[in-house]
């Protein structure tokens, strides 16, 4: 099915109509995911994996069954491990890289892509807020006007403390730490901590990591 202009210009960051049918459908069909996935309890490592991947929208195969159930999640090693509850608009506008850790309770506004790096460690209550809407209230007109959004990329091996909130347009470089509690208005560089509303630098981080440049984002393949 050929993608609506609308939603063309959502993913763009253009604005668009986000109460359109189809768009009502995909936020429902994530709703239902998340929740199916937030209620599920005592599963295994390899149904944790596939209610995540309901959520996000990834159709690749899943690997062929182990009759051992530690040697079958051990499958799943380097898949991302989500805690539930967790709340996502689209689910498929989400790229997590390997390793990647989300505590519980999530909050995934992904209006626009949200891209979190291999080893990135996220605590609980964090949100990523890619949606926004226009600052004129004569053209916000509440559920019948237009909204808009900008994508944001979380670099590898990043730390974000507990109530951490990024706002659209941020990208944070790979190796940083979010502290507890802030508010990312702004562009972090690498191998930096930030804290505070809104958030400052605080120090560089000293490491041995190599620094040469690398992705910042997760190369995981669209679904």
């Amino acid at each position: 099915m050929a993608m609506s202009d609308n939603k063309q210009n959502m993913l763009k960051g253009d604005l668009y109509h986000a109460f359109t049918p189809d768009l009502v459908q995909e936020r429902t069909r994530c709703r239902d995911a998340c929740q199916r996935f937030s209620d599920a309890r005592e599963i295994s490592r390899r149904r944790q994996v596939e209610l995540w991947r309901d959520i996000n929208g990834d159709t690749s195969p899943m690997p062929f069954q182990l009759p051992d159930p530690e040697q079958d999640a051990a499958l799943f090693d380097d898949d991302p491990w989500v805690e539930a509850p967790i709340r996502i608009d689209y689910g498929t506008n989400v790229r997590l890289g390997s390793n990647v850790y989300l505590n519980s309770n999530c909050t995934i506004l992904d209006t626009c892509l949200v891209s979190i790096g291999s080893r990135t460690l996220v605590g609980p209550d964090v949100s990523f807020y890619s949606g926004t809407h226009p600052l004129d209230p004569q053209l916000r007109n509440g559920t019948k006007g237009p909204e808009t959004g900008k994508e944001i990329h979380v670099g590898e091996d990043c730390w974000f403390g507990g109530g951490a909130l990024v706002l659209p347009g941020v990208t944070i470089g790979r190796g940083s730490t979010i502290g507890a509690g802030s508010v990312v208005t702004k562009d972090v560089p690498a191998f930096h901590v930030v804290a505070g509303n809104p958030a400052r630098i605080i120090r560089k981080i000293e490491t041995k990591m190599p620094r040469e440049s690398l992705p910042e984002a997760p190369q995981a393949p669209r679904p």
